[in-house]
């Protein structure tokens, strides 16, 4: 079972290889010689920035919330992950209309100054620079979640004797605890970097032509799915590097810290000047990232935007229940995938499987939805001609013009995630349990069901929340897979920002920030559980 899921989710990583080792010609030359050094220089310097600014956000801030007592730390040691609620392309929607030309702060600044249009500096938003900043206010977190778990697992003991050798608490942090948090460090930058290759709305609003935006442009302007895939084939080798060297940053790296005393329990405590730098660097990312966003959101939806109609209600039923069909489908075999590793854990073509199944959340939704339309487009062509030939009635579009599409391309993208949050869970409940259960005659099917089931609920209702919001945000499948006359909260507020109606995107958009909070708030629990365990 376990071998046939995963070869079913890797159908269309498998259909985009093979799509790019097809020659046929004039698109593809046609964007070799016109279009493809931008996207390839933009995605670099996108990924450049991007990076860059997740690093000198989120491991000073888990280094401070995590080594230091000051005020407002307890808060802010899970208030710097409420921007993970945000995705980037409604953060880029607010931004946009504060800092543009019509916006409120250029505004304020013209009746104040009397200048008008071209007479002052100000930084265009609407940019591969607002781009990057857009990305790492919401992306941030990635590094600061991964950072902060690795310096609350390290020694105290191990910075009892840096002190005792001379090092000062800078020195000590470059010199020990940072290249002990390199891997997980590495692991948070390699996720964030994907996810800035997986962007579609931010970049295309903006205009910065990526590789995410010159798939769809192919895929839909000269609707040739092969040039698109070749496309696709790049950016798949852009994230295979990312992967191989987040791996290679982990060679021969083991850390043993187990039984001691974690930094965690004594902090270093901060007064006056320290303890306020401290604060204000930890809390402006969330101003910048979630509070301005989320109170300009509230405000245009409450006061300036049209009143939701029956229309929106449609569009909040769709997201929800295609968000609440896919996290079940996806959780239910994620449960079959991690049972079966538990069953066969000496069974090496069981463990590489799921590791195939879960590689689509390293994939832009781009690539999985090219990959996921063309085998199932044929798939349905074959159908339509057999029973057009049998009975002479045309049957329609069965798989690649439904929802089936859509969940299929959902189940590859985030099934890495679910997969997490249930071999997490299975992991701590004993062997013994198993072998318990079947010493009283329960089959395996029975010792999950009536033991493992009741001792997951946590771990199932984790993964059943982020794949929730995760689909509940996802624009650039949505977008290409949508059945006709079907649309959702995320594609609509793209729809309506790309219409430069900002404002009427405010609801739908607040919407889905505030469903995006409950994961949000359940991760940083979790992370706070842990501690000193």
């Amino acid at each position: 079972m376990a071998i046939l899921v995963a070869a079913v989710l890797a159908l269309p990583i498998l259909v985009v290889l093979i799509n790019v080792l097809i020659s046929d010609g004039d698109v593809w030359t046609h964007l070799y010689q016109t279009v493809l050094a931008e996207y390839v220089s933009n995605s670099l310097l996108l990924m450049l920035g991007v990076g860059a600014g997740v690093l000198l956000i989120g491991v000073p801030c888990a280094w401070f919330t995590s080594m230091y007592e000051f005020p407002g730390r307890t808060f802010l040691s899970w208030a710097l992950l409420l921007p993970m609620a945000f995705p980037a392309y409604i953060i880029a929607y607010t931004y946009t209309g504060i800092l543009d030309f019509a916006g409120p702060v250029q505004t304020l600044i013209r009746e104040l100054t009397g200048w008008r249009y071209g007479e002052y500096w100000f930084f265009e938003v609407r940019s591969l620079g607002g781009a990057m900043v857009m990305l790492t206010l919401v992306l941030y977190p990635y590094v600061y979640l991964m950072s902060r778990a690795a310096f609350l697992e390290q020694s105290e003991n191990i910075m009892e004797v840096s002190r005792t050798l001379g090092y000062s608490s800078q020195r000590a942090f470059f010199k020990l605890a940072l290249p002990l948090a390199r891997p997980a460090i590495v692991t948070g930058l390699t996720l964030a970097l994907m996810e800035t290759l997986a962007d579609y709305g931010t970049v295309q609003y903006f205009g910065v032509s990526t590789f995410t935006t010159g798939i769809l442009r192919t895929f839909y302007g000269f609707g040739d799915i092969t040039a698109a895939s070749q496309l696709a084939g790049v950016l798949l080798m852009f994230v295979a590097v990312l992967i191989l060297l987040e791996r290679y940053s982990r060679r021969r790296i083991q850390y043993h810290s187990s039984g001691l005393k974690k930094a965690s329990h004594r902090r270093v405590v901060l007064r006056g000047k320290q303890a306020v730098m401290a604060r204000v660097f930890c809390f402006l990312p969330i101003v910048v990232g979630f509070f301005i966003p989320v109170i300009v959101l509230g405000y245009w939806a409450l006061f300036k935007a049209e009143v939701p109609g029956a229309n929106f209600v449609e569009l909040a039923w769709n997201s929800f229940y295609l968000a609440a069909l896919a996290s079940l489908v996806v959780v239910s075999l994620a449960l079959v995938l991690s049972y079966a590793i538990r069953l066969n854990n000496r069974a090496r073509s069981v463990r590489v499987s799921v590791g195939i199944a879960g590689l689509g959340y390293a994939l832009p939704g781009t690539i999985i939805a090219i990959g996921v339309i063309v085998p199932l487009a044929w798939l349905d062509h074959r159908i339509i001609n057999f029973v057009r030939d049998y009975t002479g009635h045309n049957l329609g579009l069965i798989f690649s013009g439904t929802l089936f599409a859509l969940l299929f391309a959902y189940t590859v993208r985030f099934m890495a995630v679910s997969l997490g949050a249930v071999q997490n869970g299975l992991g701590k409940i004993k062997p013994s349990m198993d072998m318990a259960g079947r010493s009283l005659g329960l089959s395996p099917y029975k010792v999950l069901r009536q033991i493992h089931l009741p001792l997951l609920k946590g771990s199932v209702l984790t993964a059943v929340l982020i794949v929730f919001v995760d689909v509940l945000k996802e624009l650039p499948a949505t977008f290409v897979l949508r059945p006709f006359n079907f649309n959702t909260l995320a594609v609509r507020a793209f729809e309506l920002a790309s219409d430069e109606r900002l404002i009427d995107a405010a609801p739908a958009s607040l919407m889905i920030v505030l469903v995006g909070l409950v994961p949000v708030i359940l991760l940083s629990r979790s992370i706070s559980s842990r501690v000193g365990h």
